[in-house]
């Protein structure tokens, strides 16, 4: 099949496309804006294939969006751009209404477009897929799990921003029939993130020497999913999932905030330990809370494994040495980033 990829220079984006070159045989055009954190180097392993082409754009421009799809001819359209830090969201909020709302508007009406225009089998293939996040449905309790029938609660002008998004693709499906997948993961972690995000951001900070600055008391708990598990669950969704279903995803891997970060901690002990012999923990300091922190996420993944036959293959244990290795190696992707972006800078604080 011919994949569109919207956002393929981001950290999901890229794992998605270099999936798809190396382990199928799609064809895939990557149309990215390349903002702050979407970079090309994340692709230079298939950068060379023929199955493979890039073609920077923005998703808010309808021109440059319908001209892509027009010449691609895709057989489905994976929607990834977007914004997508929380803290970032709280200091200017009005980018992620654009990106995240406007955006996927403009995509739906090219997709929509695009969809009339094909006829017989290639009409009836055809899929709009959009990749969402579990942050849509709120806050959690001590106990629970977000379902596909969980009601929407956001809580940050992201979440918001994504829940807006979702509910257009929705309509989009009900109203003109266009074949849509929306798909809610838990928080990504793994090689090629952007370290603005908590595991990349202690990893480059513990190896700087610097604080390892935990919100609040560290005891707010996420599902984490290793990307590479997240971009096999995209596959399997637009390629067997039922249009106008959603699918969630996640990692079965509850933590809280200071056990990732511990975790981290460990494995650099490991595997670069400090010249004066001390644990990586000590650098662990507690700052102030990010407003509205939702206290707990966690996904009940059950549909996805029943109806398409998908779970995850690394646990976190697995997931963060192999994260945290990753980036011991590739210290020049990173370095260029903190350089260029000032990715480690504190932000999100309401003020």
């Amino acid at each position: 099949m011919r994949i569109l990829v919207t956002g393929g220079a981001g950290f999901i984006g890229s794992a998605l496309v270099r999936h798809l070159i190396g382990n199928t045989e799609h064809e895939v055009l990557n149309f990215d804006k390349l903002t702050y954190a979407g970079t090309l180097t994340s692709l230079s392993s298939v950068a060379s294939s023929p199955r493979y082409s890039f073609k920077q754009g923005d998703i808010c421009d309808e021109r440059a969006v319908a001209t892509a799809i027009q010449d691609f001819q895709p057989d489905v359209i994976t929607h990834l751009a977007a914004e997508s830090h929380v803290d970032r969201s709280i200091d200017g909020p009005g980018a992620f209404i654009q990106t995240n709302v406007v955006g996927t508007y403009t995509m739906l009406t090219a997709a929509l477009d695009y969809w009339r225009g094909l006829e017989g089998r290639r009409r009836e293939q055809f899929r709009f897929h959009h990749i969402s996040t579990d942050e849509v449905f709120g806050s959690l309790g001590e106990t629970g799990y977000f379902t596909e029938k969980t009601p929407y609660d956001p809580r940050s002008p992201y979440s918001a921003s994504k829940a807006g998004s979702d509910h257009l693709v929705s309509a989009w499906g009900h109203t003109y029939g266009l074949p849509v997948l929306i798909t809610n993961c838990s928080n990504n972690y793994g090689p090629y993130h952007f370290p603005e995000k908590l595991i990349p951001l202690m990893i480059v900070k513990a190896l700087a020497g610097e604080p390892l600055p935990v919100y609040g008391n560290g005891a707010n708990v996420r599902d984490w999913l290793y990307v590479e598990d997240h971009v096999r669950a995209l596959q399997s969704v637009f390629e067997q999932g039922v249009p106008g279903q959603t699918y969630n995803v996640g990692g079965n891997s509850e933590r809280r905030n200071i056990d990732v970060v511990e975790a981290v901690c460990g494995v650099l002990d490991r595997l670069q330990p400090r010249e004066d012999g001390h644990s990586y923990s000590q650098q662990i300091t507690y700052v102030a809370d990010r407003p509205g922190h939702d206290q707990r996420y966690a996904i009940d993944a059950a549909k996805i494994a029943d109806g398409l036959g998908w779970r995850p293959l690394e646990s976190f244990e697995s997931g963060i040495e192999k994260t945290v290795s990753w980036y011991l190696d590739n210290r020049n992707w990173w370095a260029e980033i903190l350089d260029r972006t000032q990715a480690a800078t504190r932000r999100g604080l309401g003020g």
